[in-house]
């Protein structure tokens, strides 16, 4: 795929603002040559559990989004709310250019990673039991067989809005301890609580995975394949 510059635009459509900068951070750590431009409706979420869901009517608002970021010049898209990953896989057709689900490129690490069991955490029971089901799905359709260990970390959502990273760790280190397994590995289910990925790898020992860092490698490495002479023996 040919971007329409040296340094692409990239377009993050978040249903919350607490999930932009980790977001923004991964690029500026995994793909330092994009730019990034942020789409924000802060309604999108609380809307979808108001409503018990993604309704059709709340997908059709984010494609709106999506569609707005392309007709205005994107090279690329990644939605950082995981409730509304399914959205950009029902419109991925439609586009010219990738888009990416929040947990695509994530959820592939943890079935490729060759782990048994992952524990998997978020900041609510919701939000939790959106990403369990996916995963369980994703595991089955890549036939791996996956042990799926989730548990809420009580606090984090609010250590997330308010920045405080430490007291962002202790809850999700928390959340470890009280989930009483060791599993191969550890993903952390939503953007905001990404940040204090390297401390709790720190404290526990355990990989810890997450969507952000991921997200913009696999969109660095589509827009930017491998060259035909460079793939020439």
């Amino acid at each position: 795929m040919t971007t329409h510059s040296e340094n692409p635009l990239i377009a993050l459509v978040s249903a919350v603002p607490a999930a932009i900068p980790p977001a923004q951070n991964a690029f500026t750590e995994m793909f330092p040559s994009a730019r990034v431009w942020n789409i924000l409706d802060d309604q999108l979420l609380q809307d979808a559990g108001a409503a018990g869901g993604v309704t059709p009517e709340l997908a059709d608002r984010m494609k709106r989004l999506i569609r707005h970021a392309v007709t205005e010049g994107a090279d690329g898209i990644l939605l950082t709310c995981s409730m509304y990953g399914p959205v950009a896989h029902d419109i991925a057709s439609e586009l010219n250019i990738p888009i990416l689900a929040p947990d695509d490129a994530v959820f592939a690490a943890a079935l490729t990673g060759g782990w048994d069991t992952i524990l998997l955490i978020a900041s609510a029971a919701g939000p939790l039991a959106d990403s369990e089901e996916r995963l369980t799905a994703a595991a089955a359709d890549a036939g791996v067989a996956l042990d799926i260990v989730g548990v809420v970390a009580d606090g984090a959502a609010q250590a997330a809005v308010s920045g405080d990273l430490d007291g962002l760790v202790s809850a999700l280190h928390a959340a470890v301890v009280r989930a009483d397994t060791t599993p191969d590995a550890i993903l952390l289910g939503q953007y905001s609580i990404a940040p204090a990925a390297d401390r709790l790898t720190e404290l526990t020992g355990i990989p810890v995975l997450t969507g952000p860092q991921r997200a913009a490698t696999a969109l660095h490495s589509a827009l930017n394949p491998p060259s035909a002479e460079r793939e020439t023996p």
